[in-house]
């Protein structure tokens, strides 16, 4: 299994060898790499550290939080967490950086650092090099015996993190409350069963819990798509709930169930809550990745708005929407970034204002999901295989589709006249991406069947 060292992290599986897998070695050597580029680029000595619930979690916080006291940098650990809350916590620390431990929506066996700089924010790609050229060159210097960086446990920032959330001005705590909603919520035996329910709890409703023990046990795929939620949707037809909640380990993407056991859709989770934000603020500005919906630009031209698009990755989007003052964006795969809050992706506020939007609306779930502009996705993925020459297969289909928009800011993404489709390599997993869309389920299935046929032709 692979070790993937890259401009956002370091992720891999854990055992095996050092150089392939994410071992106790490599994170030792990832972990100082980071260390150092957070001494010389802020001398700020002071890093915060969480994790998810995953079954490796606390050997590798353990390597982690010595690494850097090793160094001379003092860790507040937040133990069990979310990512979101990480990145507050960097902020309202005035940390140097933060590390979240996790591989998100990856199975069991993976794990990884995520690295945050002094705003709480993802490294952009150029720190990302500057790290990963620490790596290779093990240029890494720690700390004599009386200089060891101090650690401090704080299990606290949860209950911070909802007290803010909960204080934003468009989350309207009374309307929810008055709607009583009874909500199932699946968090895959992760971090998310700390920190959805409290939520939930705050905000009036009765909630119905799946997968709660944090043991990193996934009960099913962790990626929380369609075909991973069966139990979801019978529990919520079951309980005859008002909704459903699913989220990811690390509690940074978000998913709802309508009350009839249909899936509101990923794509459709930041479109509803930019829908309410859009609403409430008299339109602005918004982002969303190349291979997420058109329906959130319709939405956004609905209110008078402009939307732009970004490359695929959190700290894309985030460079995006500050660029233009955007008052919401995020990512088609259910992550939303509330500016006014922090520039992350956070399911928490994300379940908030969803729910204030939903209360105020008076509708049903599936009622309002009808509401929105209808548009259908297909999302595969091929293995990346060592002969796979990608920049041959961009060059052959350009060629080939010349008469059509082509965007190559991010792989490649073609924009047909009954739907477009979007190319790109992960950066978390040895794979490409294909994301297809069009009004037309059918037409977007087609679409990608079209392009791996021709992909499949240059092999």
């Amino acid at each position: 299994m692979p070790l993937i060292k890259s401009i956002s992290g370091f992720r891999g599986t854990i055992g095996g060898r050092s150089g392939d897998n994410l071992t106790p070695q490599d994170i030792v050597e990832c972990t100082a790499a980071f260390g150092q580029w957070v001494l010389n680029t802020t001398g700020n000595p002071n890093i915060v550290v969480g994790r998810d619930g995953r079954i490796s979690g606390e050997i590798v916080n353990a390597l982690v939080v010595n690494t850097l006291r090793s160094m001379g940098i003092s860790v507040l650990d937040l133990g069990l967490s979310t990512t979101p809350t990480v990145e507050i916590a960097v902020c309202l620390e005035k940390a140097g950086g933060g590390i979240i431990l996790t591989a998100s929506h990856n199975p069991k066996e993976w794990n990884a650092l995520k690295l945050l700089n002094h705003k709480g924010e993802f490294i952009s790609s150029q720190n990302g090099a500057e790290v990963l050229d620490l790596v290779e060159k093990k240029n890494v210097e720690y700390a004599p015996i009386d200089r060891l960086g101090s650690y401090k446990q704080d299990n606290n920032y949860l209950n911070v993190h909802i007290t803010l959330l909960l204080a934003h001005h468009l989350v309207d705590i009374a309307a929810v409350r008055a709607k009583g909603f009874k909500i199932v919520v699946d968090v895959i035996n992760s971090t998310g069963a700390l920190a959805v329910p409290p939520l939930l709890e705050a905000l009036g409703c009765q909630c119905i819990l799946l997968n709660g023990e944090v043991n990193g046990q996934f009960a099913h795929n962790p990626e929380p798509l369609k075909e991973h939620l069966g139990q979801l949707s019978s529990e919520v037809l079951r309980q005859k709930a008002h909704l459903g909640i699913a989220v990811d380990p690390d509690v940074d993407r978000l998913v709802f169930m309508c009350e009839d056991g249909e899936l509101f859709g990923e794509e459709y989770t930041l479109v509803a809550v930019a829908d309410y934000v859009l609403s409430k603020l008299g339109g602005g500005n918004t982002v969303s990745n190349l291979s997420s919906t058109r329906a959130l630009r319709d939405v956004t031209l609905k209110y008078g708005g402009e939307y732009y698009s970004a490359a695929v990755g959190e700290v894309n989007v985030v460079n995006k929407m500050k660029a233009v003052n955007a008052v919401i964006g995020g990512e088609g795969n259910g992550g939303i970034i509330v500016p006014e809050l922090h520039y992350g992706r956070d399911a928490l506020i994300g379940i908030a204002l969803f729910l204030s939007h939903l209360a105020q609306s008076g509708k049903r779930i599936s009622v309002l999901r009808q509401s929105y502009p209808e548009y259908y996705m297909s999302k595969t993925k091929i293995e990346r295989s060592p002969d796979l020459n990608l920049d041959k297969i961009f060059e052959t289909l350009q060629k080939k589709y010349h008469r059509e928009q082509i965007n190559t800011e991010d792989g490649l993404k073609i924009d047909f006249e009954d739907g477009w489709v979007h190319l790109r390599p992960s950066n978390t997993e040895p794979i490409i991406r294909i994301y297809s869309e069009s009004h037309s389920e059918v037409i977007a299935e087609n679409l990608a069947k079209k392009i791996m046929a021709d992909i499949g032709e240059m092999k």
